[in-house]
């Protein structure tokens, strides 16, 4: 429920604070007081787009902050489908800046204006004779029906079956759409697989055979290189070893003398260690190496196939061939079992639609049980309402395919006269009868779900004194269960109120503002009196208010 609005520097509106409580709130006021200000104020808190025009004093920025108490409203889900965060006492917020930017806030936390709607929505309905083009679709409608069946647990099981049913077929299509194709690659993507399948592929091959192929064929080169090398090493006057023994036994004379020397001694016989291991090393290799040209033929001809391979496939490593094969792989397996797969998804769809199938009809039979109770319902309110011809014709049918809620296809048919023809709401029915129709199914509704804040926006203009009156009665019924507002010019309705509130004008310093407050009982009754005889009270009109609010 709406528990406070403040609002500052909007149209009429410098600074306004109220506070609002449960059950039925009245709005009156004179024509041109601003009532109409007020519900503008309360529209952008729901979401409704802002402009400069809005401002009061477009050198100041404009904030409306209404608070929210939205305990038995279930809204949890939705606060965090929408990111927000919860709190049982919810605060919105939107201010417009002098700039034209605005910002909307929940609970401190910044919104955009969709998500700002979409909360809107499940906290206040505003609903005047003029909006009255929800009642006409099908939406709403099966919305109606659906709170009587009391459907919402079986459509949220519907619908999440729906959900993997769309899901399964996507996924079927995707499969028929991908057998197409992948029957005509399916011969090029196997001759692909088979060359990199007779490659041997193995990760990181291709820098050893690149060495092994330039060993092998510089052979001669590497021999004669090794053998200059063995020469420098064992050469038996300047060879280095030799050298490096007359250093060794010149230094290991000098090493008694100081640990200097000793040092110099130990590093020239290490470094004669060193070279003594790589003379042995390269007096093995020399006893090893072999021209071997069927080999270097073999390794030439694997780093050929490599290259092409790498090159056909834009690759620079054999890593990413293998990554190509094994996809390669994925897709010749998966064409060649697509068969099966398409007939284990259509499985799957057939059982799943068989559940659907089970809950849409259980959906409808429930539907059907509460279609005669609704009917009989509305037209016994709008009798009371002044409708006393007023019969609707609602009929299901199941039909073939699935809908957002089940497989009905609903007929919403309206006759406003005995003998007359049944017709779409919104052909068969004017505007007070649309509005009167509204008011009818929220009070059903009322009772079987708990409804958003509802105000009511002078819905009852043009009725009489008599029917304005069971207006008033079935607005009060409402707000046993939910917060209403009626704003109203009859005093038969005013009177009703748990709680009156006047919008006025005053001009205060040459400026005209617009102000709302909280009439006590005895300022109820002058309004009320006034609602009757005009501003100039008589004993007749007093006594009369006090009746009614009796």
């Amino acid at each position: 429920m709406l528990t406070s609005l403040s609002i500052n520097n909007y149209a009429l509106i410098d600074n306004l604070q109220v506070d609002f409580n449960d059950g039925f709130s009245i709005i009156t006021g004179e024509t041109g007081t601003g009532k109409s200000i007020l519900l503008g104020g309360l529209s952008l808190i729901l979401g409704k787009r802002a402009d400069l025009s809005s401002l009061k004093d477009n050198t100041k920025k404009c904030i409306i902050e209404a608070n929210f108490n939205i305990t038995n409203y279930n809204l949890k889900g939705l606060f965090a489908a929408e990111d927000l965060d919860f709190d049982e006492h919810t605060i919105i917020r939107r201010e417009i800046l002098p700039s034209g930017k605005s910002r909307a806030f929940v609970n401190d936390s910044p919104v955009n204006l969709n998500s700002l709607q979409i909360l809107g929505e499940r906290l206040i309905d505003i609903h005047s004779q003029h909006q009255t083009l929800q009642l006409t679709s099908d939406e709403f409608q099966f919305q109606v029906i659906d709170a009587l069946a009391n459907n919402e647990s079986i459509l949220l099981s519907f619908t999440s079956e729906l959900k993997v049913y769309k899901k399964l077929k996507g996924e079927l299509k995707a499969l028929l759409e991908f057998q197409a194709e992948a029957i005509k690659e399916h011969d090029y993507n196997t001759f692909l697989l088979n060359e990199l399948i007779e490659a041997n592929l193995v990760e990181d091959e291709l820098q050893l055979l690149e060495e092994e192929y330039d060993s092998l064929n510089n052979i001669e080169s590497i021999k004669e290189k090794l053998a200059e090398a063995y020469l420098l090493l064992s050469e038996e006057q300047i060879g280095i070893l030799s050298s490096l023994t007359s250093l060794k036994n010149t230094l290991q004379k000098l090493a008694s003398y100081a640990s200097k020397y000793d040092d110099l001694y130990q590093r020239v016989n290490s470094s004669l260690i060193e070279m003594d291991d790589v003379y042995s090393d390269i007096d093995t290799m020399q006893g090893h190496l072999e021209a071997d040209p069927k080999r270097l033929e073999f390794v030439d001809a694997k780093l050929r196939v490599l290259n092409n391979l790498m090159q056909k496939h834009v690759v620079n490593s054999i890593s990413e061939l293998i990554e190509i094969k094994n996809q390669l792989e994925e897709k010749v397996s998966l064409t060649e079992n697509l068969d099966t797969s398409i007939l284990k998804k259509q499985t799957e769809i057939a059982s799943k639609q068989e559940e659907l199938n089970a809950i849409s009809e259980a959906i409808h039979n429930n539907r059907e049980k509460v279609i005669p109770e609704l009917k009989a319902q509305l037209e016994t309110i709008l009798s009371s309402l002044g409708m006393p011809n007023a019969q609707f014709k609602i009929e299901l049918n199941l039909a073939d395919t699935f809908f957002s809620n089940g497989k009905d296809q609903l007929s919403f048919l309206f006759s406003a006269n005995k003998g007359g023809n049944y017709n779409e709401l919104k052909k068969a029915a004017s505007g007070g009868e649309l509005s009167r129709i509204m008011l009818a199914i929220k009070s059903i509704l009322a009772k079987y779900i708990q409804l958003p804040t509802i105000m009511f926006d002078e819905i009852d203009t043009g009725v009489s004194g008599e029917i304005s009156n069971k207006m008033g009665d079935i607005m009060l019924e409402m707000s046993k269960t939910m917060q209403v507002f009626s704003i109203t010019h009859l005093p038969q309705i005013a009177a009703k109120g748990h709680s009156h509130f006047k919008v006025y004008k005053e001009d205060i310093d040459n400026v005209t503002q617009t102000n709302l407050v909280k009439l006590n009982h005895d300022e109820r009754i002058v309004e009320i009196a006034q609602m009757l005889g005009g501003i100039e009270l008589s004993s007749s009109a007093i006594a009369h208010a006090k009746e009614l609010l009796n």
